[in-house]
């Protein structure tokens, strides 16, 4: 039986793994290895039957410009008691390729682990997959999806600008990012937003809904003292990750409930709940604004992949076949600004739980302050006296005091 190579998509679908699947599949077989595609993940790869098909030249090379997955995935993590090595001892697979974000790694760096401890020679190499950029990957280096993602969002972003501008009205508009705010950064930057709240910027005080809210109505009320009757508040969807379930709860949305008592946030609209708790601050303060929740998400997580993801997938696709002939493993293939295809060994970003750490933005760079600082619109000291005609206490809206942050 040939050496086979097989291939592992889980978490959300990202632009770009159709690439990267085909790139894995076209060299692994010009260099004589059998190449199985796993349809279900982890949960698929340790089931009693797993559920894979040979992929060969002519599949691959339909799918690689495809947004989507053609190997369907899924989000279930195994527990280190579920790992066994049935399916690379029956199928004479030397090595796993996994396609996913950090929480793909993660379990992909326990699985090198079990591997390695099993003495079995199975490779594990880890692609990064991401639209939200948090994987730890050297600084600038994005995850592929990203950009595509990003550039999806700033379409819809922009028509969000201009219906505000044409309607004289506000969105308050969420985008993805489960603990990271570099999607929602990125795309109200290029977008020119008046207002972006991430969670990295809560780096001195503590995120809350009030300060959110007071934040969205800093902009309206400084855009109202410049005479621009319209904008946008972008926010990240990540801020819910760093608050208590008190708080969210709080809110007065009706939520489901999960097993644990906890509030199911997949259930509902991001921005249904920022726009709501913004609208009744507004009614409080007898300020009339009129806003409209939008979503930014799911619509960017299946788009075609624009020519850098698909050159870059490519390249990452490719790395594989280069790591692998040198032996490595439990590692990501990660390109260095050489563009040499270079590991990033698991064991070096995981946390004391052997969980990969994400990347967040880095709030202190000269980057992402230049834009805190100088594009967005929000009430300053010098805006004291010409906001007191909106609110009573405009001290209150003054971004930098919100986030405590150095004048």
């Amino acid at each position: 039986m040939k050496d086979a190579v097989a291939i592992l998509c889980a978490g959300g679908p990202a632009p770009g793994i159709n690439t990267v699947i085909s790139s894995v599949t076209k060299i692994f077989i010009n260099n004589g290895y059998n190449v199985l595609g796993i349809n279900g993940g982890y949960k698929s790869l340790f089931a009693d039957e797993p559920a894979f098909e040979y992929l060969d030249f002519e599949y691959a090379d339909q799918i690689y410009s495809r947004g989507g997955s053609a190997l369907k995935m899924s989000r279930y993590k195994p527990k280190d008691e579920e790992f066994k090595v049935d399916f690379f001892k029956k199928n004479n697979v030397r090595l796993l390729v996994t396609i996913g974000g950090d929480d793909t790694a993660s379990t992909a760096n326990r699985l090198a682990k079990f591997l390695s401890k099993q003495k079995l020679d199975v490779k594990n190499i880890h692609v990064p997959k991401t639209i939200d950029n948090d994987l730890p990957l050297p600084e600038g280096t994005p995850t592929f999806g990203y950009h595509s993602a990003k550039e999806e969002g700033v379409r819809l972003a922009t028509t969000i600008y201009e219906d505000a501008r044409t309607s004289g009205n506000w969105f308050v508009v969420s985008a993805m990012g489960r603990e990271a705010g570099h999607l929602a950064f990125g795309i109200g930057t290029a977008c020119h937003y008046p207002m972006i709240i991430i969670p990295e910027m809560f780096n001195k005080t503590k995120i809350t809904f009030d300060k959110i809210t007071r934040m969205v109505i800093s902009s309206m009320v400084k855009r109202r003292i410049l005479g621009i009757d319209y904008g946008v508040a972008m926010i990240s969807e990540g801020v819910f990750h760093f608050m208590s379930d008190e708080e969210v709860i709080d809110t007065g949305i009706n939520f489901t409930y999960d097993d644990h008592g906890h509030p199911e946030l997949g259930n509902v609209s991001k921005s249904h709940i920022f726009n709501m708790l913004t609208q009744q601050h507004l009614k409080n303060l007898r300020i009339n604004v009129k806003s409209r929740p939008e979503e930014i998400g799911y619509e960017l997580r299946c788009c075609r992949p624009i020519a850098y993801d698909l050159s870059y997938a490519t390249r990452l696709g490719l790395g594989v076949f280069s790591l692998f002939s040198r032996g490595e493993t439990g590692c990501m293939t990660t390109i260095d600004r050489g563009g040499n295809i270079t590991p990033l060994y698991l064991k070096d970003v995981e946390d004391e739980h052997g969980k990969v750490k994400p990347r967040l933005v880095n709030i202190n760079s000269e980057t992402v302050q230049v834009i805190f600082r100088n594009n967005l619109h929000y009430v300053t000291k010098e805006d004291y006296r010409a906001a007191r005609k909106y609110v009573k206490n405009p001290e209150e809206y003054d971004f930098m005091k919100i986030l405590k942050w150095d004048e």
